[in-house]
């Protein structure tokens, strides 16, 4: 079986860093949200494959949607932590990142009436410094580690050593961290782990890299944001052409296309899967003294 992970980051679509400029959080209040119909999307799709997934929700979201945290947690699903305000880590001092994530993870236990021990950066902004924050609150794997290096808003961790498992690496006494797959094509590095190159890419090529990346790895990791299956988000003007570009090309083939790569990964028995399950599974392994791939639990978790 194939270990895959499809992951969500929750949050609405005038909270993303490419309409920043236009949406200063003061603004957030006056604002119609549509994460909830935007997520419960996700939900539905999950619901049909029977799959369970990560959600990494925004602790702002939770507090205004919380019957929507509820209903991801008894879907079966993890929730886990992408902070509380959305703001990058890196434009954080260590401090103000602490209290961020400790307001979003205490916030998230009470709603969602489970532990929370998975934390993504918003916009993948991390260091080691803030990976070093995150195991002292308690969490036990980060999944923002994106090696690829054009972007401009994406952190450098360096060398993380040797990985116990391809794309997964044992930081400090227990957090473990998940890697993003890129993957070299004629000389470019290619991210193939969702987002705006999900829908960017042409449908057939991004599968093809999918399969690039499992035979690579054995496994793969994919996330997307909720506001990506809502083709239906309204159009400003003034966030910039790439800034636009990024935000809302191909809206609406989100979804069919995620459908087609959830048909392609079942028809490859894949092993759908949160990340907790897989990272408990690392952590096991580690703690016996075994090197490689580590053990699929019997049933994902």
């Amino acid at each position: 079986m194939i270990p895959c992970l499809l992951t969500f980051d929750i949050e609405d679509w005038f909270q993303v860093e490419n309409l920043r400029p236009l949406f200063p959080p003061e603004r957030w209040e006056t604002i119609p949200r549509r994460v909830a119909e935007a997520t419960r999307r996700v939900l539905k799709l999950l619901a049909e494959h029977r799959i369970r997934s990560t959600f990494f929700v925004l602790g702002w979201v939770a507090e205004r949607e919380p019957e929507l945290v509820r209903e991801i947690a008894n879907g079966g699903h993890e929730i886990a932590c992408h902070g509380y305000g959305h703001v990058m880590p890196m434009k954080l001092t260590p401090m103000q990142f602490r209290d961020d994530v400790l307001r979003a993870k205490e916030t998230l236990e009470e709603i969602g009436g489970q532990e929370v021990v998975g934390y993504r950066a918003p916009s993948f902004s991390i260091d080691r410094e803030r990976l070093a924050i995150l195991e002292g609150c308690g969490f036990h794997y980060d999944s923002s580690h994106h090696p690829f290096g054009l972007h401009d808003r994406y952190g450098r961790l360096g060398d993380l050593g040797s990985p116990v498992a391809p794309g997964m690496y044992v930081l400090g006494d227990q957090m473990v961290e998940l890697e993003l797959p890129v993957e070299q094509v004629g000389g470019l590095s290619l991210p193939v782990s969702g987002g705006g190159y999900f829908r960017l890419y042409p449908a057939a090529f991004f599968r093809r890299l999918v399969m690039r990346t499992i035979a690579r790895r054995g496994s793969y990791l994919m996330y997307l944001h909720s506001w990506e299956f809502d083709a239906g988000q309204p159009r400003v003007r003034g966030a910039g052409p790439t800034r636009a570009a990024r935000h809302y090309v191909n809206l609406k083939r989100t979804l069919p296309r995620m459908r087609q790569l959830i048909g392609m990964l079942e028809r490859r028995d894949a092993h759908f899967m949160t990340a907790r399950a897989l990272v408990d599974a690392v952590r096991r392994a580690v703690a016996a003294g075994v090197s490689g791939e580590p053990a699929l639990p019997q049933r994902a978790g």
